[in-house]
């Protein structure tokens, strides 16, 4: 169902929208392009499903177009990442090459709509190389990085620096994982559309309605990590943790996830999952299409505790919807986690599988804290993750843009 930001003003009020509308004001007619690599699948895709019509709304001209290629295509962006995020990985030339003629002949697809566009979004690494193939664009280019390079692979990051350095912006979710550029940078961190299929709010007969078709019980004590299966959200420490508890409590442990058109190690990540998970008949792996938005709200609102235990995080939107849930979670002491979860106030942040069983028999001895952190959680992504802000901030960057007033803008 199409929504209209009318639709939000009971959730972040009128004076919200009344921002939106004045501030896009002096954007009416602004032809405005957004690329990534996949439509389905991750934070980015589910981000632009609502940024861009939202957009259109305000009278801007936005468009989504998606870089496709073959599997190797998709293997050099997954290496990209990892090295971009810290890991070792070998990058070479003939993956290299794979990626620029991949790109190159996106480029031939997409060049016309891309180099009249007023302004164009590149998210993340695989479309990076657009930039140098549309040698007539008119507008101004902006990288969007959703992905923690504060310490990269230098192969990675040396070879990605010489395409990205020559956009007119960059955007990154935290201060802390930039990395020095010529240009200017701008902090602009994600959010949820808090009316989604996804974060909307839910009968219990709707709630009991999912869990009966997954065979599982809602009763009783559940936690839930909600994440692609890939291995910088550490799902075999989440098994680990859950282990430790040695049976001592009655839970179940859901592991809720799926993967992305872009991502080509999920399948071999899963099944070391399965794996590890093998021996206990109380730990269920959820392996869920990308458009599962409604089961997935019914499983992070049925839990009691939600889990991020990840080793590596851009952002974390998954927590960012518990919290919104008024879910207590237990989260890695990583990336954007940081931004979100608040050691004793909307969860606990841990480095270690000890660490994080530790935290889970905290919580379920004190049900108590368990509601005031839900709590807490919930207001504290109504006041700083919600759409409207997201929005307003990336209006702003691009009035400033436009006028040449980048150098002094600070995205608030």
């Amino acid at each position: 169902m199409k929504r209209t930001l009318q639709d939000y003003e009971a959730v972040f009020g009128q004076d919200a929208i009344h921002q939106l509308q004045q501030v896009s004001r002096d954007l009416v007619g602004a032809r405005v392009v957004h690329v990534n690599s996949t439509r389905v699948g991750g934070g980015v895709a589910e981000i632009l499903t609502w940024l861009v019509p939202f957009m259109n709304e305000l009278g801007l001209e936005a468009s989504w177009e998606v870089v496709a290629g073959p599997p190797d295509f998709y293997q050099t962006t997954k290496t990209f990442h990892n090295g971009l995020q810290g890991r070792e990985v070998i990058l070479s030339q003939s993956m290299i090459d794979t990626y620029e003629q991949t790109v190159a002949e996106n480029a031939d697809r997409l060049r016309a709509n891309l180099e009249e566009a007023d302004f164009v979004f590149i998210h993340d690494p695989q479309p990076a190389t657009l930039l140098e193939l549309c040698p007539h664009r008119k507008g101004k280019w902006i990288w969007r990085c959703h992905v923690d390079v504060s310490h990269p692979s230098r192969r990675v990051w040396n070879y990605l620096r010489g395409k990205v350095c020559r956009y007119d912006a960059s955007i990154f979710s935290m201060p802390q994982f930039a990395q020095r550029m010529e240009h200017p940078q701008f902090i602009i961190a994600p959010s949820i559309d808090p009316l989604s299929e996804k974060n909307r709010d839910l009968t219990t007969d709707e709630i009991n309605t999912v869990f009966n078709k997954l065979g599982i019980s809602p009763e009783g004590t559940i936690i839930t990590q909600v994440s692609r299966f890939d291995r910088f959200k550490d799902p075999i420490g989440v098994i680990k943790a859950f282990n430790l508890l040695n049976g001592a409590i009655e839970a179940q442990l859901l592991m809720a996830g799926g993967g992305a058109a872009d991502d080509p190690e999920g399948a071999v990540v899963l099944e070391e999952v399965k794996e590890a998970a093998r021996s206990n008949d109380r730990i269920h792996i959820l392996m869920l299409p990308g458009d599962a938005h409604l089961t997935i709200n019914a499983i992070q609102r049925a839990s009691t505790i939600i889990m991020q235990k990840s080793l590596q995080e851009g952002f974390g939107l998954t927590v960012t919807e518990a919290m919104w849930k008024g879910k207590p979670v237990i989260g890695g002491n990583v990336g954007g986690i940081k931004l979100q979860v608040h050691n004793h106030h909307t969860g606990y942040l841990v480095d270690t599988p000890e660490g994080a069983a530790l935290r889970i028999r905290e919580l379920l001895r004190r049900p108590e804290k368990i509601n005031s952190m839900g709590i807490t959680a919930r207001k504290f992504v109504t006041e700083n993750f919600l759409l409207n802000r997201h929005l307003r901030e990336y209006l702003t960057l691009m009035l400033g843009l436009r006028r040449g007033l980048a150098n002094h803008l600070i995205a608030s």
